[in-house]
């Protein structure tokens, strides 16, 4: 019998809305999708705040009800194009758009927006929000909370494996096979969110397609080690972060003085960072890995993907398409089946991942009206 739900999210990257429709009726399984882009004043909007970490109270609560509307519009769209009724949709799970994570410090604190209130008036769904901000007060890191959808989707008990997503940020989750072994996963550091900001102040594009501006550069060796240096590479896990600590900013700061003067040389550069910082982590926190998942942006760059494989030569790196799920909608799926465990009173977050000092039910749930056509 067919258990449907909706994921909506909008990653660090700050591209598009990702909706799902998935069915839990059995195995995972994705019925539809659709991806929605940002009008652009909003984006601009959204990556000025994610990177200045200032946002007046007026624009903080337009955004909020805004994104809202736009998400509660994509999840109309995905059912209207798919041929589904909301009635037969059981809920929706809304990460939302985050603009600010910081899980360190004396006081730590997540801020996610798009009015879950707002997705729920306009679609007549149940929708299950503001999913992070619970694992931090039970002492967590808020993230990454799609391990334990890795885990249901992806573990086996014939080889270990990473599962590596590659967005504005990267993460790995460690799904050993021994079934005795704790899931693990952490954000390892930057994904493709410096090699989006890069091409898109030089070049005017969104992104490095196929990573082939960074293919045509060299790696500038002092300014890949004066990166690395950063002491978050060093930190043991639990550990995430985001674009209010890994961007333009933060990138200059290491070029001043280089010697480097070409664009596409610090292009590839930072793809090298990327490459190597995954690389890295897996062989320290997961030495045992026989195969690698790739999804998120990051598996569509032939580069990125190439040099893994590269420094990876031991391990079958591919994408998890390849294991039924595409990569582009990894994540969404993963926030419709945390929308069912919360409605189910099960808990959706992992403390050998996020450090939490227990398992808890995340985010909230703001109720449908199903009696209302908003069609």
């Amino acid at each position: 019998m067919a258990e449907l739900y909706i994921g909506l999210i909008s990653g660090t990257s700050i591209d598009a809305i990702d909706a799902v429709l998935a069915d839990f009726g059995g195995a995972p399984q994705v019925v539809a999708t659709a991806s929605y882009s940002f009008p652009e004043q909003v984006r601009k909007e959204l990556h000025t705040i994610c990177n200045s970490g200032i946002c007046p109270m007026d624009k903080l609560g337009e955004l909020d009800r805004q994104l809202g509307l736009l998400f509660g519009t994509a999840v109309n769209k995905l059912l209207e194009s798919a041929g589904v009724k909301r009635a037969d949709v059981r809920a929706i799970g809304s990460h939302g758009q985050t603009i600010h994570h910081a899980p360190h410090g004396e006081i730590r604190y997540t801020i996610q927006i798009g009015d879950p209130n707002t997705i729920a008036e306009l679609t007549g769904i149940t929708t299950v929000a503001d999913f992070r901000r619970r694992d931090i007060a039970a002492g967590g890191q808020g993230a990454p909370l799609v391990p334990p959808f890795h885990a249901a989707a992806f573990r086996s008990t014939g080889h270990d494996r990473v599962v590596l997503n590659i967005g504005g940020i990267a993460n790995i989750t460690v799904l050993p096979r021994d079934a005795a072994q704790p899931v693990i996963g952490f954000d390892t550091g930057p994904g493709n969110g410096l090699l989006d900001a890069w091409v898109q102040k030089h070049r005017g594009e969104p992104f490095d397609r196929s990573g082939a501006w960074a293919a045509s550069g060299k790696v500038d060796t002092a300014l890949l080690k004066s990166l690395l240096k950063d002491g978050y590479f060093d930190k043991d896990p639990p550990k995430s972060t985001g674009r209010e600590y890994f961007n333009l900013a933060w990138l200059e700061h290491h070029l001043t003085g280089s010697a480097s003067s070409e664009k596409e040389d610090v292009q590839a550069t930072l793809c090298e960072l990327t490459a190597i910082t995954i690389a890295q982590d897996i062989r320290q926190y997961a030495p045992a890995t026989k195969q690698i998942m790739v999804c998120g942006g990051g598996a569509y760059n032939s580069a990125l993907m190439k040099r893994l494989a590269t420094l990876m030569s031991d391990c079958e790196v591919t994408s998890t398409a390849n294991y039924g799920i595409a990569p582009d909608w990894i994540e969404a799926t993963a926030f419709a089946w945390l929308a069912r465990a919360t409605l189910g009173g099960q808990a959706g977050n992992l403390p050998s991942v996020t450090g939490a000092h227990h398992a808890v039910v995340l985010g909230g749930i703001y109720a449908g009206n199903r009696s209302q056509d908003r069609y």
